[in-house]
């Protein structure tokens, strides 16, 4: 397929990168009756490092009528502090699912293609252009691939990750980068039963670091995270972790790891007629990296506001609506972010003080059940419960 393809020889919007930030945003634009592109690099499905839980905010982003393929639903977690203290809490609902990406992403991915989005896999983009030779007028964007054909949009989404040429483009900046390592390991049926319906969350040894076991049928999603500096460290880290848990003796199915990057609180969301979302802008929550809820989230806001950018008929209107998408991305996922940006900077020097609170503190056990069911945010528990609020302020001014 080439630009030539499309209805007039341009699309309306097309979207680079074909994850849940890309998917989310092809869908939304061909919900609005656009013709929209979808391009991916690889060929689908691919397996993506990631644990794959879905919180309430990931569940709630997503299309009406889109049935999850979980492997589990978590109804208890055990939380250890450097692999003691172990302790374990139940809820009689379920806190969150478990997937795995490849399916999950594939199942995103016909969710845009159903409504309406073209998709096109083996493309990779080597950049996009604004002005030149290859944008006919000024209400284009030229998108080059790696072969040298030329596709032509009114529109572009950046959601090819935060190592991608969208975001280059862009000019987004980071100001956060950590090491993710993450072992998928086939297990007996008796050691997954064991596992079945209960996640573990390790604080860790290293400045901000954590450790988790996510069970999917025979298979035990095992990893850590930690601040990028110390590979040798992390990958410690992650042995040891294995290594106490009793999984050491079973082989990985596959061993992998990836950067988690967060932007800067002022890193550009648009240049021109381009748009950027999920880890293309960096967006990311910074104390757990979390990312799937931000890249529907993004997505879809994204997809949105890129239709008001395609139908723009000058310059000035289509940076009027690029500000506006930024606007939407600030007040609400910016927030959250700015809240687990001091949340990280308190749980880096006190790690025992959130063990401590959320394995004997009913309050902060209650809060973390409410915010992964989705029913409250990270700055609203830092907002409506003072003892929240001050902990963290007491604590965050402590050495």
């Amino acid at each position: 397929m080439s630009g030539d393809n499309a209805p007039g020889g341009i699309w309306d919007v097309i979207v680079v990168g074909a994850g849940p930030a890309g998917a989310s945003a092809a869908r939304a634009a061909a919900d609005l009756g656009r013709r929209v592109l979808l391009l991916e690099k690889a060929e689908l499905p691919r397996y993506k490092t990631c644990g794959g839980g879905i919180i309430g905010p990931s569940r709630d982003a997503l299309p009406a009528g889109f049935e999850l393929p979980l492997k589990d639903r978590v109804t208890a977690v055990t939380f250890t502090y450097r692999g003691r203290l172990g302790r374990t809490r139940r809820s009689r609902q379920t806190l969150f699912g478990l997937v795995n990406r490849a399916e999950f992403d594939q199942r995103l991915v016909e969710a845009a293609q159903k409504a309406g989005a073209e998709l096109r896999t083996g493309a990779a983009v080597a950049r996009v252009e604004q002005h030149g030779a290859a944008v006919p007028d000024r209400r284009s964007v030229a998108v080059v691939l790696a072969d040298g054909e030329t596709l032509l949009a009114r529109a572009v989404v950046g959601a090819d990750g935060s190592a991608g040429r969208i975001g280059k483009h862009v000019g987004v900046t980071l100001d956060q980068v950590d090491l993710g390592l993450e072992a998928e390991i086939p297990v007996p049926e008796p050691v997954a039963e064991d596992w079945r319906g209960r996640v573990l969350i390790d604080w860790g040894p290293l400045p901000g670091s954590y450790g988790w076991v996510f069970p999917k049928g025979d298979t035990l999603t095992v990893g850590v995270i930690s601040a990028r500096g110390d590979g040798a460290a992390t990958k410690g880290y992650l042995a040891d972790f294995i290594a106490r848990l009793g999984l050491a003796g079973f082989e990985p199915a596959v061993s992998s790891g990836h950067l988690t990057r967060c932007r800067t609180h002022n890193s550009p969301l648009s240049r021109g007629r381009v748009l950027v979302c999920g880890d293309a802008a960096g967006l990311l929550e910074p104390w757990t990296r979390e990312g799937i809820s931000y890249a529907l989230r993004s997505g879809r806001t994204a997809g949105e506001w890129a239709v008001r950018v395609a139908e723009a008929t000058d310059a000035v209107d289509a940076r009027r609506q690029a500000l506006n998408y930024a606007f939407a991305i600030k007040a609400g996922l910016g927030v959250e972010m700015a809240v687990g940006r001091r949340l990280l900077a308190v749980f880096e020097r006190r790690p025992a003080l959130f063990h401590g609170a959320v394995t004997g503190f009913r309050p902060a056990w209650l809060a973390f059940t409410r915010f992964t069911r989705g029913t409250t945010t990270l700055a609203t528990i830092v907002r409506t419960h003072p003892l929240a609020h001050r902990v963290l302020s007491l604590a965050g001014s402590s050495k």
